[in-house]
């Protein structure tokens, strides 16, 4: 990890640890207080199975003044096509350099991420090691948006799309939610 922050002191680059995951119309049951005796109900409609797919990344900005988060939203899968999509909104509103630390995916590696980094070499892809989630701060963007909407039930895919949105944008607007994302990562405490 030492290595992410010389390169990144040398470019004077922005840091993004990124990742996807994906949001369900079924709900997501977590233990809740009831009164006694009243076992909590979740109406929902059966056998839906739409899906918000989501990736994201938490930025340091390269003299850390400022951490942030972007993200975007697909009814699909998310694969390589998806995440070049993410690399180039990134690139939009990041000026200079980026690194850019991913996990180990199939859907981060591939012809598609070769030929974006060949056309923008101000990219560049570092991974992290296999089976290390707890190393990506990402990880507490989710762990923090799926916690926020345990136990909601969207009636629908808009319901669910606005949900997702407002839980994300909760965290993407308090640097305390951010700055605990990267704290509660194993990565070394040089990074804030």
């Amino acid at each position: 990890m030492a290595a992410y922050k010389k390169n990144a002191a040398r470019l004077g680059a922005h840091i993004v640890f990124a990742d996807e995951s994906g949001f369900l119309l079924i709900p997501r049951v977590a233990r809740t207080w009831a009164p006694q005796g009243r076992t909590p109900i979740h109406r929902h409609r059966q056998g839906r199975r739409d899906k918000i797919s989501v990736i994201s990344g938490i930025t340091l900005s390269p003299r850390r003044h400022r951490l942030n988060l972007y993200y975007l939203l697909f009814f699909d899968n998310i694969g390589q096509q998806e995440v070049c999509a993410f690399l180039r909104e990134l690139m939009r509103h990041l000026h200079g350099p980026l690194i850019v630390l991913l996990d180990n995916s199939s859907t981060h590696k591939g012809h598609p991420l070769e030929q974006l980094q060949r056309q923008h070499h101000r990219l560049h892809l570092e991974y992290f090691p296999s089976y290390a989630p707890e190393l990506n701060p990402d990880e507490g963007v989710w762990s923090l948006a799926k916690g926020e909407l345990a136990n909601s039930c969207p009636r629908d895919e808009d319901e669910l799309v606005e949900d997702v949105q407002r839980s994300i944008d909760n965290i993407r607007t308090s640097p305390r939610k951010l700055r605990g994302c990267i704290l509660q990562s194993d990565l070394p405490s040089f990074l804030l």
